[in-house]
C-alpha cells in the first residue's frame, strides 16, 4: 500500500544512507524529448541534508541527461529500492539544482565528481515492493574512480597557478587524456542538445582537482573479477586447458558408463 508523505520521515533517513544503489529520473519539456533513467551508486554520494533536501555527487559518465534536464526545468524523481530485509520502494519528488564544479565546496569530493545535484523534496512515497527481487551486495565498483583519477592527474599537471587569474582560460589548449577533454567532448549538451555543463571544464584549468580516492585500495571480492590473483580462480586462468581437462574427464566418464551397462547385459 502506498503512503505519501509532506517530507522524509525520519525513520528512513538511515534506511536511506544504508542503501548502495538509487535511481534518477528527469525528462526534457518537449514532448519529444527523450526521457532520462539514470543508476547511481558509489560509497557515499547520497547525503540527506534534512527532511526537505538532498543531494548526491553527480560523476562523470558519457552522457549528462540529468544536468541537462535540471537546467531546463528542475523536475527530478529520485528511487530507491530495498534488495535485502522487508520490501520497500521509496521516491523522492522535487526540483533539483546543479552545481558545477568548482561551485560548491569538495573537499571530500570523489575522482570524477563533475557537479553536486541539489534537491528540494516536494514529496515522498513508500509502496511494498513485493516484486524486486532480492539480491546479495558484493561490493562497489572501482573502475570509474580509477578512471577519473587517471585523468585528473593530467588536469592537475597542467592546473594553472595561482596568481594567473587574468589569463583566459578559453584561450589554454586543452591536454590530451585529461578530465577536461573528456567533459568538452560528451558533457556539453543533451541528446536533445539541452546545455549540459557550464563551467565545470574550466573550472578544471584554475581549480587542480583534489579527491579522496585511494587507487591503491580494491575490494578483495573485486580483485577475484576479471583482475590478476593467484589465489581466486586459477582453473579459469587458462581456458583451453580447462576445457581439455573437462574433455578429457568427460570421455572417461562415458567409457566406464558404456563398460558397467556391457557387464549388466552379460548377465
Amino acid at each position: 500500500m502506498v503512503v505519501f508523505h509532506d517530507e522524509i520521515p525520519e525513520s528512513l533517513v538511515e534506511w536511506i544512507k544504508n542503501q548502495r544503489i538509487f535511481w534518477v529520473a528527469t525528462a526534457p519539456m518537449n514532448a519529444h524529448g527523450h526521457v532520462n533513467l539514470s543508476p547511481k551508486g558509489g560509497e557515499n554520494t547520497f547525503h540527506v541534508v534534512h527532511s526537505k533536501k538532498v543531494y548526491y555527487e553527480d560523476l562523470t559518465g558519457s552522457g549528462v541527461e540529468t544536468i541537462s534536464h535540471l537546467r531546463e526545468n528542475g523536475r527530478i524523481t529520485i528511487l530507491f529500492n530495498a534488495f535485502d530485509g522487508p520490501p520497500r520502494i521509496l521516491r523522492l519528488w522535487g526540483i533539483g539544482t546543479v552545481y558545477d564544479y568548482g561551485t560548491p565546496d569538495q573537499a571530500t569530493r570523489q575522482p570524477g565528481s563533475r557537479a553536486a545535484i541539489v534537491v528540494n523534496v516536494l514529496k515522498v512515497s513508500t509502496s511494498c515492493g513485493f516484486a524486486v527481487p532480492l539480491y546479495n551486495f558484493v561490493a562497489h565498483r572501482t573502475r570509474l574512480h580509477r578512471f577519473s583519477e587517471m585523468k585528473e592527474r593530467v588536469d592537475r599537471a597542467h592546473a594553472l597557478p595561482p596568481d594567473s587569474e587574468n589569463l583566459d582560460v578559453q584561450q589554454i589548449n586543452v591536454p590530451s587524456n585529461s578530465l577536461r577533454e573528456y567533459w568538452l567532448r560528451n558533457n556539453m549538451k543533451s541528446l536533445d542538445g539541452l546545455p549540459g555543463l557550464l563551467t565545470a571544464p574550466d573550472a578544471l584549468v584554475r581549480i587542480a582537482p583534489q579527491n579522496n580516492f585511494q587507487s591503491t585500495t580494491m575490494s578483495g571480492a573485486l580483485r577475484g573479477c576479471g583482475t590478476s590473483n593467484k589465489e581466486s580462480h586459477v582453473i579459469f586462468k587458462h581456458p583451453e586447458k580447462t576445457f581439455i581437462l573437462g574433455f578429457f574427464l568427460g570421455a572417461v566418464a562415458v567409457a566406464a558408463y558404456t563398460m558397467i551397462l556391457g557387464k549388466i547385459e552379460l548377465h
